[in-house]
Order: structure tokens, then C-alpha cells, then sequence
């Protein structure tokens, strides 16, 4: 049997900032009334992390939860142990109104850090990044040029950024040209 691999295995770039591949990452889409106790308490059992607020994300490392929507959660575990998560998740939501599914595969991770890691991102996004309008913790569903993106803020200067893995090779490409040396703007 073949070994998984990630969208680009772990391809990198240094420029103004560093763009890399984060590789294989555990993801669980979590759909359902996000203020019921049983979806509560399955989040927390799966993460450790509290419900997230509206476009808020409480990751440490690679485990944690995203709030993508109203009704939907974007559910971060080693990628090793996704299937154990979603079959305790599965037993827990028995008879409630809701969906888990295992994305892990169709999704790239990225990581964008540096000092100059909001002037990348953006160039990309129609988001205000400014450090008053987007702090740590906050979550952003968007676009990336002309691709469906999610990214937060890991710590002041990384963040993550959430693609379909069909597009990783384009986001990817977006993200070199956005941080070629030299194409500083000086916004942030």
C-alpha cells in the first residue's frame, strides 16, 4: 500500500517571506447547530479547544478547531489520528442533526511567516490584515486571487493558509510571486 503524501511534499520558498507546505494535516469538516452540547462537547473531546466564536480559530500546533460558517467548523487533529476522531465524533453525534467528514486529502496547508507575512497575504486577499483589523486567532474564508482560501493568524507574524489541494500548485505559485524579494509595499 502507498504512503500519503502531502499536496506539494513540503515545497518551500524564502523571500520577503517564507512560504512552505506545512505536509499532511489532519481536517474534519464538522457541520451542524454549532450551540447544541453534544457538538460542543465532540469539538472539545476531539481538540481540547472551546467552541469557536464568528471567524474565530483556537489552534496550537496541528490540533484545533476553525469556525467556518453559522453552521460549520473546520476540525484540525494529526493527521494519524483523524479516523479515530471521526469515528468517536460519529458515535457522539448519533441522533443529532449533523455531518463529519474527513477532508484531510482534498486540502492543502500552508504556512506563510516573516515579518512581511501580512504584505503577502495581502496582495492576495481582500481582507484588511492590518494588526488592529486582524489579530491572533482570527479566521478568514476569502479568496487567493482566483481560488477559495481560508487562512488565521498563528502567532504575530505566521499565518495558515487552507486551499483545495487541486489548487495547491496555483496558491503555491501565488504565494513565491508575492514574496519575491524586492516587492515590498511597506503597508504593515
Amino acid at each position: 500500500m502507498s504512503e500519503p503524501i502531502s499536496a506539494l511534499n513540503h515545497a518551500s520558498y524564502d523571500g520577503i517571506a517564507r512560504i512552505e507546505e506545512c505536509g499532511l494535516q489532519g481536517m474534519i469538516t464538522l457541520r451542524g447547530d454549532l450551540s447544541d452540547k453534544v457538538v460542543i462537547k465532540v469539538v472539545k473531546d476531539a481538540t481540547g479547544q472551546k467552541m469557536p466564536g464568528q471567524r474565530q480559530a483556537h489552534v496550537d500546533g496541528e490540533i484545533g478547531v476553525c469556525w467556518m460558517s453559522p453552521d460549520e467548523l473546520l476540525v484540525l487533529v494529526p493527521y494519524a489520528e483523524v479516523e479515530a476522531k471521526l469515528a468517536a465524533m460519529a458515535n457522539a453525534l448519533s441522533g443529532v442533526h449533523a455531518l463529519a467528514v474527513n477532508v484531510s486529502d482534498a486540502r492543502a496547508v500552508f504556512r506563510i511567516s516573516g515579518a512581511s507575512a501580512r504584505e503577502v497575504l495581502g496582495k492576495l486577499a481582500p481582507v484588511d490584515l492590518s494588526p488592529a483589523a486582524f489579530g491572533l486567532g482570527q479566521i478568514r474564508r476569502s479568496r487567493l486571487a482566483q481560488v477559495a482560501g481560508a487562512f488565521w493568524l498563528d502567532t504575530d507574524d505566521s499565518f495558515r493558509v487552507v486551499c483545495f489541494r487541486s489548487a495547491a500548485d496555483y496558491v503555491f505559485k501565488l504565494l513565491k510571486v508575492a514574496a519575491q524579494p524586492g516587492s515590498e509595499v511597506g503597508v504593515y
